[in-house]
């Protein structure tokens, strides 16, 4: 099952809302279980995150975990961590990739925000998540 256009506007708007309260220049990106780009915006954020918010949604989703244990994950993997970040067209393993989740808990997509800190794009994101029902 996958989030529905009408979900990811939801979960979008949950995270403009919390990063408009937190007064946070982002990206924010919402795929679908298969990591396919559903819905994004761009609140006045610099350009070089843009890519960060889709790459953190991305690795949430085909992961099945959040990016920043994705980013747990691979740093215990030594030298095999580069073949892994490099994997599926790139990774971004940091906080702020957050997967959705429905009633019946399977994940139907994943969301991401980029442009403050590790904790402030989390905080973020997992707003969008809790807030797409």
């Amino acid at each position: 099952m996958n989030i529905s256009y009408n979900e990811a506007t939801k979960a979008l708007n949950a995270s403009i809302e919390k990063a408009k309260a937190l007064n946070i220049p982002v990206s924010i990106a919402v795929v679908d279980a298969g990591g396919h780009l559903v819905a994004f915006v761009r609140l006045d954020s610099v350009f070089g995150v843009i890519e960060f918010a889709i790459k953190k949604a991305r690795t949430a989703v085909m992961f099945g975990v959040d990016s920043d244990i994705m980013g747990t994950i691979v740093s215990e993997t030594d030298i095999h961590g580069y073949g892994m970040l490099n994997s599926n067209d790139g990774l971004l393993t940091i906080a702020g990739g957050v997967v959705i989740k429905n009633k019946e808990g399977h994940i139907i997509g994943a969301i991401a925000s980029s442009g403050g800190s590790p904790v402030q794009d989390k905080e973020i994101a997992i707003a969008g998540a809790l807030g797409f029902n």
